[in-house]
């Protein structure tokens, strides 16, 4: 996803939408073992509920992970928003940090199946959210 115009920094791009489900609900119908690349359309809200994009969801599901991302996922009032960490020019493609979480966090070949391909010198080679203890 590419900036249609210049993006101050602070503002509130895009609402990240889709239906609002349960955790379990969210596990049953994406079987994490099922893919070796992960479609990743899931973000959580709270322990509670997760945001499947893929059912109702809007343009936000399609904004790149990138370890040095020029975005980021705010928490409003059990809503997500995608906000600009810093000054976006128009033509500049948006990232944010997935942060993703998962059990076998710290498992490589988990690691591998969330692989990230930023390229950044700060890539840590993961979606993963591995700092997390």
């Amino acid at each position: 996803m590419f900036a249609a115009r210049d993006i101050r920094k602070g503002a509130r791009i895009i609402e990240y939408t889709g239906e609002l489900v349960s955790q379990e609900e969210a596990n049953s119908r994406y079987g994490d073992d099922d893919s070796d690349r992960p479609h990743v359309v899931l973000f959580t809200v709270d322990d509670d509920t997760v945001i499947d994009a893929a059912v109702g969801g809007n343009e936000a599901r399609f904004i790149n992970h990138s370890c040095t991302p020029n975005c980021e996922a705010v928490e409003d009032g059990g809503r997500i928003y995608i906000e600009a960490t810093r000054t976006i020019r128009q033509g500049q493609e948006l990232f944010y940090d997935y942060k993703m979480q998962h059990e076998d966090h710290a498992e490589e070949e988990t690691r591998q199946r969330y692989a990230c391909g930023c390229g950044t010198t700060a890539c840590r080679g993961t979606m993963l959210d591995i700092d997390r203890d």
